[in-house]
């Protein structure tokens, strides 16, 4: 029943950004991020960009202890992927302690495969702050 359902259509740009991007010749990882406009009740482009490139990633979570108190968590990672280039990974090395004491973030994580950044990863890394 869910799959006859439509809430949203498809921007038509979006589409077309889609096929393009399921024949694209590049062979490096790559990303298209799509959001819905509530307004226009469309699904379209957020962003597209490559994975490979390393990422520093600021993110307010909703965690659960295990007392029932309900805190959110600031929390910094930094990923930066095996394949990426020699100079971007440490360009972004270099930069991620200037970045973390200029806004002050004390819960700080790397992760090297991007496709073990789950909320079970960050769950248990919160778990160290108590």
């Amino acid at each position: 029943m869910s799959e006859s359902l439509v809430v949203c259509d498809v921007d038509e740009d979006l589409v077309k950004k889609l096929k393009e991007f399921r024949f694209r010749k590049e062979t490096n990882n790559a990303a298209i991020v799509m959001k819905i406009d509530k307004d226009k009740q469309l699904v379209i482009l957020e962003e597209e960009h490559e994975v490979t490139p390393p990422t520093f990633i600021v993110y307010s979570y909703k965690y659960q202890h295990d007392d029932g108190r309900v805190s959110y968590p600031l929390c910094f990672i930094f990923s930066s992927p095996v394949g990426c280039r020699p100079e971007q990974q440490m360009m972004y090395a270099g930069s991620k302690n200037k970045l973390v004491h200029t806004v002050q973030l004390s819960k700080v994580f790397e992760i090297r495969n991007t496709e073990d950044l789950t909320e079970e990863w960050l769950r248990e890394k919160l778990g160290f702050f108590g």
